[in-house]
C-alpha cells in the first residue's frame, strides 16, 4: 500500500487551530436503573406536574404516599431526577446564514453522555396516507429544531420493526435517512383518509331497492358480521405492532437515561367486536398488558400520538349512505364517532399505565413530540414489598396507587406489576453465552470495551469495481491474550464478525472469521505498541444508508470488543459532485520537516495511514495530513475541473476553525473522473484535549450555486 490509500498529492498550506476556552455544562448522571421490580425492591417514576403541564420540582417525601393492591406501602426511598441541563445549549435549526448553507457534522456521543434514550416509532401498518404525511413533518421539526445534544433517538417503522438497537443514534445524518423511508403502506390497516368511505352493505342496496323480505334485524347483524371480519384482520396488524413495540422495548431495556418510545399510529381497538356485536377476544388486550409489564420492567415510558389529529366524524363526499334519512345518517355519524373512540383507547391505555402522555385530538404533532421531550423530570419512589406481592401460589397483577397531598397536582405513574419476580427482559452480556454476546456487541449501540476497537470504513469508487464501502479496523492488541508456542512464537486466536446493515438493521454483507496468528518475538512486540489493523471491503450494490459494525472475540477468555460506522452512500449516478472518505497520516514535527524538506532523509521513523485512519487518535502538536478523492466534478472546454477545497474543525459543534478556500492542485494528475485533493493541519500544542470532527468542502465553479457544493466529514480524538 502507497503512502495514503488514495494515491494523494500534498497540498502547500498548512494551518494551526487552538480548542475553544468555553466551558462545556456537564449534566447530573441519570438514573440507568429507573424502575426496579424485584422480591427486595419496587421502585417506579413519578411525574408531578401543576395546572400549567410544568414538573413540580419540591415535593418532600411526606406528601408522597404509594399503595399496592389497596394497601399503603412504607417508602424506602425518594428523590428526584431533573431533565434540566443548565446552561446546555438551546437545539436549533441547521447552520444558516452563509451563501452555501453548508450543514454542520454530526458529533458522536458516548454513553456516560446519554440524557435520554428515545424512540420515535411509526406505525406504518395503521397509519392512513394523510396521516404519513403529517407524521415526517413531524419527524423532521424534531430531527431539526427539538433533538438536544445527549439525546439517543432511533425512527423505527412496526412494518420492519426489527433491528431496534442497531438504529439508536445521535447522527442526524442517519435519522434523516430513516425519514425518507417513511412512507405509506398500503398492505396495511390504514386507508387514504382517517377513516374508510361508508358504503351501504348488500341487505341495505336489497332494502333500498324494495326487498321487503329484508328487516333491520338483519341489516344490523350483516353490519356486525362485516365489523368483526374487519376487527379480525386489523388484530393482525394490531399484533404485528405489538410485537414490534415489545422488540423495541427488549432492545431499549440495556440503554442509560431516560427511555421513551413516541409512537405515531391511527390507534387500535383494545377489545375487537365479535359477529353478535359485543366484546369477544380479549388476547390484544392481554397481550397489550404483558407489553406494558415489560415497558415498565424496562423503565419504558410510552407517549402515543394520534396522527390523525382533530378528527371530523360527520359525513364526507366520499361516503355513500344509502338511506338519507336522518337516523341513518345519525346512526352512520354515532358508528364513525365510536370507531374513533374504540381506537384511541389503545393508545390512552399504554400512555396512561407506564406513566406517559396520549396526545389525541390535536393537530399539533410536534407539540404532542415537544410535550414527551419536556416530560423528563421525575421523583423514584421505593419501597419493599410483601411476600403477598410475589405470592408464587397465583399470577396476579398488582396494582399500583400514588398519591400526592399537594392540591392541584397532576400525577402520572406507572399502575402495576404482574407479580413474576425478576421477570425477564434481556439478559446482560455478561450473562449470555459467547454467541449471545457477540449478537449483543453487533447490536448494541454502544461499543463493547473489552478489547478497544477503532473503526473508520471509507466510502469510495473505482471503475473495475464499482462504489465500495473499505473498512478498517484498529484492534488494540494489548488487550488480546497471547500464549508461548512451542517453537518460541507467540500465538492469538479471535473471532471476528463484521456485518453491514441496510434499511431497519436487516444484514447485507458479512463476514465471520476465526483466525490463529503465530507471531515472532519483534512482530509481537510491535503490534503490542502500536495495534494492528484489520480490513475488508463491502461492493455497494445499491446506494443509501448503511450500518458496518464489527465485533470481535478473543479465543481464549471470551472477551468482547465492538465497534460501528455509519455510512450514507451516495447515488453516482445523479452526476452530483461528491466526496469520498478521508484517509488520514500523522506526523511529528521532525517526520514533517523531513516529508516536506527537499530532500528527505532516510529512516525507520516512519508514519502508517493505515493506523492513522482507523485508529484516529492523534497528540496535539503533531501535524495531521488528510487525503481525499472527488467525484462528478464537471470539466471546462479544456476538459478539466474547476474545483476549490476548504476545511473546518469542530469540537461539540461549535467551530474552532474555518479554513481558506483554495484551488485543487491538479498537477500530475489525468483521470478528472476521481480528482485527488489533500492538505495538512497543524495540531496546535494548546489545543484541548478531546473528540473533533474534520469537514473537508468542494465547490465546483462550473456549476450552478445550488449543486456546487459536496462536504464529507472524519472523526478524531486529540490526546496530550
Amino acid at each position: 500500500m502507497n503512502r495514503l490509500a488514495l494515491s494523494i498529492i500534498l497540498l502547500a498550506f498548512c494551518t494551526s487551530i487552538t480548542a475553544s476556552q468555553t466551558p462545556t455544562p456537564t449534566p447530573a448522571a441519570a438514573d440507568s436503573d429507573v424502575v426496579k421490580i424485584t422480591t427486595n425492591l419496587v421502585q417506579i417514576d413519578v411525574t408531578v406536574t401543576d395546572q400549567k403541564g410544568k414538573p413540580v420540582r419540591d415535593l418532600k417525601p411526606e406528601e408522597i404516599e404509594i399503595y399496592e393492591n389497596g394497601k399503603r406501602q412504607e417508602i424506602s426511598n425518594f428523590s428526584f431526577v431533573s431533565s434540566v441541563r443548565e446552561g446546555a445549549e438551546k437545539p436549533g435549526k441547521k447552520e444558516r446564514g452563509s451563501k452555501d448553507a453548508i450543514p454542520v457534522p454530526p458529533t458522536s456521543v458516548r454513553p456516560e453522555q446519554i440524557r435520554r434514550a428515545i424512540a420515535l416509532v411509526v406505525d406504518d401498518l395503521s397509519l392512513s396516507f394523510e396521516s404519513i404525511y403529517q407524521v415526517r413533518r413531524a419527524l423532521k421539526k424534531y430531527v431539526d429544531e427539538q433533538m438536544q445534544d445527549g439525546d439517543l433517538v432511533a425512527i423505527i417503522r412496526t412494518s420492519a420493526g426489527i433491528g431496534a438497537l442497531q438504529q439508536f443514534t445521535s447522527n442526524k445524518a442517519q435519522l434523516y435517512a430513516a425519514i425518507e423511508k417513511v412512507k405509506w403502506f398500503p398492505m396495511g390497516s390504514g386507508t387514504i383518509s382517517a377513516f374508510a368511505p361508508i358504503e351501504p352493505t348488500p341487505n341495505e342496496i336489497r332494502a333500498a331497492t324494495g326487498d321487503e323480505t329484508v328487516t333491520d334485524e338483519d341489516i344490523q347483524s350483516e353490519k356486525n358480521s362485516l365489523q368483526s371480519f374487519e376487527d379480525f384482520r386489523n388484530a393482525g396488524f394490531v399484533f404485528g405492532t405489538l410485537g414490534a413495540l415489545r422488540f423495541i422495548v427488549t432492545g431499549m431495556a440495556e440503554l442509560p437515561g431516560r427511555k421513551s418510545v413516541i409512537l405515531f399510529s391511527d390507534g387500535f381497538r383494545l377489545f375487537p367486536r365479535d359477529q353478535d356485536g359485543s366484546i369477544g377476544d380479549t388476547r390484544l388486550f392481554d397481550y397489550t398488558r404483558q407489553l406494558v409489564d415489560y415497558a415498565n420492567r424496562a423503565s419504558v415510558v410510552f407517549y402515543t400520538i394520534d396522527a390523525r389529529g382533530l378528527v371530523v366524524t360527520s359525513l364526507t363526499a366520499a361516503d355513500q349512505v344509502i338511506s338519507p334519512s336522518p337516523e341513518a345518517i345519525s346512526q352512520a355519524i354515532s358508528s364513525r364517532s365510536a370507531t374513533l373512540f374504540d381506537t384511541q383507547e389503545g393508545l390512552q391505555y399504554l400512555a396512561k399505565e407506564t406513566g406517559g402522555i396520549a396526545a389525541i385530538n390535536n393537530n399539533d404533532l410536534s407539540g404532542g413530540v415537544g410535550r414527551a421531550i419536556d416530560d423528563q423530570s421525575y421523583y423514584l419512589v421505593g419501597y419493599v414489598p410483601d411476600d403477598d406481592s410475589f405470592s408464587a401460589e397465583n399470577l396476579k397483577f398488582n396494582k399500583l396507587e400514588v398519591r400526592v397531598k399537594r392540591p392541584g397536582v397532576n400525577v402520572r405513574y406507572r399502575r402495576g406489576f404482574i407479580n413474576v419476580a425478576d421477570r425477564s427482559i434481556p439478559k446482560t452480556p455478561s450473562a449470555s453465552t459467547p454467541i449471545q454476546a457477540v449478537k449483543y456487541a453487533l447490536t448494541s449501540p454502544f461499543a463493547a470495551n473489552d478489547i478497544p476497537l477503532r473503526l473508520n470504513a471509507l466510502f469510495g469508487y473505482e471503475p473495475k469495481i464499482g462504489t465500495y464501502v473499505r473498512s478498517l479496523l484498529h484492534i488494540k492488541a494489548s488487550d488480546l491474550t497471547f500464549t508461548d508456542d512451542t517453537d518460541g512464537t507467540k500465538k492469538v486466536s479471535f473471532v471476528l464478525v463484521a456485518v453491514s446493515y441496510g434499511d431497519n438493521g436487516v444484514p447485507v454483507d458479512q463476514i465471520g472469521k476465526s483466525y490463529t496468528l503465530n507471531l515472532s518475538r519483534a512482530t509481537y512486540e510491535k503490534i503490542q505498541k502500536e495495534g494492528f489493523v484489520y480490513h475488508f471491503t463491502f461492493p455497494i450494490k445499491k446506494p443509501g444508508p448503511y450500518q458496518f459494525r464489527v465485533a470481535i472475540q478473543d479465543g481464549v477468555n471470551s472477551k468482547i470488543g465492538s465497534a460501528s460506522q455509519f455510512i450514507d452512500v451516495p447515488n453516482l449516478k445523479k452526476n452530483k459532485l461528491t466526496i469520498s472518505g478521508i484517509v488520514l497520516e500523522n506526523f511529528s514535527a521532525d517526520q514533517w520537516r523531513n516529508f516536506t524538506a527537499p530532500v528527505q532523509t532516510p529512516t525507520n521513523d516512519g508514519t502508517d495511514p493505515m493506523i492513522d485512519t482507523s485508529q484516529r487518535i492523534f497528540r496535539r502538536g503533531s501535524i495531521l495530513r488528510y487525503g481525499f478523492e472527488v467525484y462528478n466534478a464537471k470539466l471546462d472546454a479544456a476538459k478539466r475541473p474547476q474545483l476549490t477545497f476548504r476545511i473546518r474543525i469542530f469540537r461539540e459543534r461549535r467551530l474552532v476553525l474555518d479554513g481558506t478556500e483554495t484551488p485543487a492542485d491538479l498537477g500530475g494528475q489525468n483521470d478528472f473522473t476521481r480528482v485527488r485533493g489533500s492538505g495538512a493541519v497543524s495540531l496546535a500544542p494548546k489545543m484541548e484535549p478531546g473528540d473533533y470532527v474534520m469537514q473537508v468542502i468542494a465547490y465546483d465553479g462550473l456549476v450552478k450555486p445550488k449543486n456546487r457544493i459536496a462536504t464529507q466529514y472524519v472523526q478524531f480524538e486529540v490526546t496530550e
